[in-house]
């Protein structure tokens, strides 16, 4: 029975184990491996940006002007209803109502006080009529009181001189008084005048704010001033105006009717990028929602100053792309992907990022010929890197490291000086546009001085 058992397991184990076998040789057999061809032909430097439909030109739908009235106590009023984004409307269509609560409490505020003013205008008028009518009776009296003091003169003709002179004393102190209160008349009436001027202003100011709140508040209905597309306006943080938004004095714009014959992306360039970007320069702008379509654009503003934009820790710079091409099917606010060419190569040699590999001193792609063939490097793109020495046209090199690769031989380490002496012209540029001085070691001709050069034919690196 023992027997028996024994001899199907053996051949179980038999058959697992050439399982495992075939496998593993099958696997080798079929390793796949990616290999790309050394192209040579016009190569794009790229900066990849996304960025957002805008009409180059809108015109703006606005809240009342009165808003922005001196007489006016509103900092902002809401808005309590919109028109859907997106609506094509005629001239003369409505397109929101403000919220009238703040208006209103203002206008009751405004009335509490006009009726304080007018109150105030009325007690002041009658005051100074009082004060001014016991001021010319008090002149008529002192007025009586002089022709009694000329009488009196008159009559002490014949009187003994004390008597006269006491006379006289008299009639010049009646005149004295006299002639102060008329020029405390003048100077009253003066007064009077002034402080009604004052209050009148006042009254008219008041009036003028009442009259300025009662036509804004007819006004709060807010109407298309042309036809087109309304589009929400957008706020410093980027939020669009909607229901709730507040609208202030400085910024009465409520929507927008955008010029669909003329379109913007507004991108954000990071500040890393930001120094590559000139006006003038050609895009190529695709629109995330028609993958199949394409078109070109030209950067038209960069911005000198950055800005930190919501949830956003790296600062980015303004970059406005016109697009050159106008299609019925774009719409403001749609996503672009933008290609911001930047530089230009003419008949290059170019391979695939990722065939090439570097350690601290080389770079080097693995060819089929199965070398570690040393590169020299130029720019590159998302995609592509430029080789200036090192390979030719339709080369073959690895995209994947294949087995073994330690095995394969260098090849073009004499083109290690190129690449050192390369390294140090872009060191001493970067030196140059810090506005350092160059350092002595450098022979002004982008190489080494003899005993650098001695030292690394020795292999001192």
């Amino acid at each position: 029975m023992k027997k028996k058992l024994v001899i199907p397991l053996i051949i179980i184990v038999t058959i697992v184990a050439f399982i495992l076998i075939y496998s593993i040789s099958s696997k080798k057999s079929t390793e796949v491996k990616l290999i790309s061809t050394v192209s040579k032909g016009k190569f794009e430097i790229i900066v990849a940006v996304t960025g957002e439909l805008q009409a180059e030109k809108s015109v703006e739908i606005k809240a009342p002007s009165e808003l922005r009235s001196r007489n006016l106590r509103i900092r902002s009023v809401k808005i309590m209803n919109l028109i859907p984004e997106g609506t094509v409307v005629d001239s003369g269509d409505w397109v929101a109502t403000l919220d009238r609560s703040e208006a209103d409490n203002a206008l009751k505020d405004v009335i509490d006080e006009l009726e304080r003013m007018e109150s105030e205008y009325t007690t002041k008028k009658i005051d100074t009529t009082i004060q001014l009518r016991n001021l010319r009776d008090e002149l008529i009296n002192l007025k009586f009181t002089r022709e009694e003091m000329k009488i009196a003169l008159e009559q002490s003709q014949y009187e003994p001189p004390a008597t006269i002179r006491q006379a006289k004393i008299n009639l010049d102190k009646a005149e004295r008084a006299y002639e102060q209160a008329l020029d405390n008349y003048k100077l009253k009436e003066e007064q009077a005048k002034a402080d009604m001027t004052v209050v009148s202003i006042g009254l008219a100011k008041v009036k003028r704010a009442k009259e300025e709140m009662e036509e804004l508040l007819k006004n709060f209905d807010i109407y298309a001033s042309a036809s087109g597309m309304v589009i929400y306006k957008k706020e410093w943080g980027r939020q669009k105006r909607t229901v709730g938004s507040e609208i202030n004095s400085w910024d009465l714009a409520v929507a927008t009717l955008p010029d669909l014959s003329s379109l913007i992306s507004q991108t954000y360039v990071n500040e890393i990028d930001i120094s590559k970007i000139k006006v003038k320069q050609e895009v190529k702008v695709g629109v995330d929602a028609f993958p199949d379509k394409s078109y070109s654009g030209e950067v038209i503003s960069v911005a000198n100053i950055g800005e930190q934009l919501p949830n956003a820790d790296a600062k980015v710079f303004e970059v406005i792309i016109r697009i050159n091409e106008m299609d019925s099917i774009l719409r403001p606010s749609m996503t672009t992907s933008n290609q911001i060419i930047t530089q230009v190569f003419e008949d290059v040699l170019y391979v695939p990022i990722e065939a090439v590999h570097s350690n601290d001193s080389l770079s080097y792609v693995l060819t089929l010929k199965n070398t570690r063939q040393v590169v020299v490097l130029g720019e590159a793109n998302e995609n592509f890197i430029i080789v200036e020495d090192g390979l030719n046209e339709g080369d073959e090199v690895y995209l994947s490291i294949p087995e073994n690769y330690e095995n394969f031989k260098w090849n073009g380490l004499e083109l290690m000086e190129k690449i050192k002496q390369k390294k140090l012209k872009e060191e001493m540029l970067k030196l140059e546009k810090a506005g350092h001085d160059m350092p002595e070691s450098y022979n002004g001709k982008g190489s080494r001085t003899d005993g650098q050069r001695e030292r690394i034919n020795k292999g001192e690196r």
